[in-house]
């Protein structure tokens, strides 16, 4: 089997959009992380869910604790709108990771080894041209090795 075999589209994001879209996007498609594309539909970064959620939360709330114990229910519940318009570029690291990608023809060995490798519970695959023609998830994968012979 290939990865081809298994890949779905999923929907991406751009450096240019918000973070309160970034984080709809991976929520609404139930996601492990996000697809970062540039202009040309070509992935630029893949973001691991965890770091789709610092990019939601504040820097001063990370930094802080109490700071972060004085905020009530309410408002709590609503932290990550907080970040209003800010974008995708102005939250990622200032040396972020390439995009985690297998080729099409990726066997599932490969495109197991490139997840762990890379640590990433999403892969971008990408056809003979290098455009992205869809993604293989953590859990699509193992469900795909665990199915029944």
């Amino acid at each position: 089997m290939r990865a081809s075999d298994i890949a779905v589209r999923v929907a991406t994001v751009t450096l240019s959009d918000t973070v309160s879209r970034a984080v709809r996007v991976m929520t609404q498609d139930q996601l492990p992380g996000l697809i970062v594309v540039d202009d040309d539909d070509k992935p630029r970064f893949v973001i691991p869910g965890t770091q789709v959620l610092r990019m939601a939360v504040l820097h001063s709330y990370q930094d802080d604790p109490a700071l972060v114990r004085t905020i009530d229910e309410a408002h709590a519940d609503l932290f990550w709108q907080e970040p209003g318009n800010r974008v995708v570029r102005d939250c990622l690291p200032s040396k972020p990771t390439q995009a985690v990608t297998v080729s099409s023809d990726a066997t599932l060995l490969e495109l197991a080894t490139v997840m762990l490798r890379q640590r990433s519970p999403i892969v971008a695959v990408l056809g003979p041209s290098g455009e992205l023609t869809g993604a293989i998830t953590l859990n699509r994968l193992l469900s795909t090795l665990a199915l029944p012979e």
